[in-house]
């Protein structure tokens, strides 16, 4: 059965939140602050945060300044991802994808049934790789990216998870991540 592996060692990831949102500032933004929140608490290293408009340019320039820093391994993004006409993540994203993560939809909306029912059709919650840089983009409720990390996020980014974890994916990490 999968899980935990206590006795390997902890790699902890550099991660980037992007908040899209018209509406959110930081003290308002509860989704990208339980983000952070998150990923600290699991040891991992928050290095960028940020807030963005729901537009295609602002959302791809911050993305795509993050894809080229070396010391950002993942990029997550809560926000833009449903069907209002002010939702374009995917339509700012997926164009900078080398390749997409196809099973995190699934697993997301998988997790999402369960807590807010056939509403999860209403996402489009989804993940790929750029360059090096994996990025995730969720919903922009609370609840959605408590459900993103509590039951995605917080194995696939422990590199002690088995069988394995995207951690073993990044590149700094290839050959020391079993």
């Amino acid at each position: 059965m999968p899980g935990i592996d206590e006795s390997l060692a902890f790699y902890p990831l550099n991660i980037a939140v992007l908040t899209v949102s018209d509406t959110r500032n930081t003290e308002t933004d509860t989704s990208g602050g339980l983000l952070i929140e998150r990923a600290q608490a699991a040891g991992h290293n928050v290095v960028e945060r940020a807030i963005v408009r729901d537009e295609v340019a602002d959302i791809r320039t911050v993305v795509s300044r993050w894809i080229a820093e070396p010391g950002i391994d993942v990029v997550l993004t809560t926000g833009g991802t449903g069907f209002s006409p002010r939702d374009v993540t995917p339509e700012a994203v997926k164009p900078l994808f080398r390749r997409e993560m196809d099973g995190f939809s699934v697993v997301f909306h998988q997790v999402s049934l369960g807590t807010v029912g056939v509403s999860t059709l209403q996402s489009r919650a989804f993940a790929g790789q750029a360059g090096e840089t994996f990025i995730f983009c969720v919903p922009g409720s609370t609840g959605a990216c408590r459900d993103a990390w509590d039951h995605v996020f917080a194995l696939e980014f422990d590199s002690r998870f088995r069988p394995c974890s995207l951690v073993g994916q990044i590149e700094r990490y290839r050959g020391i991540c079993p």
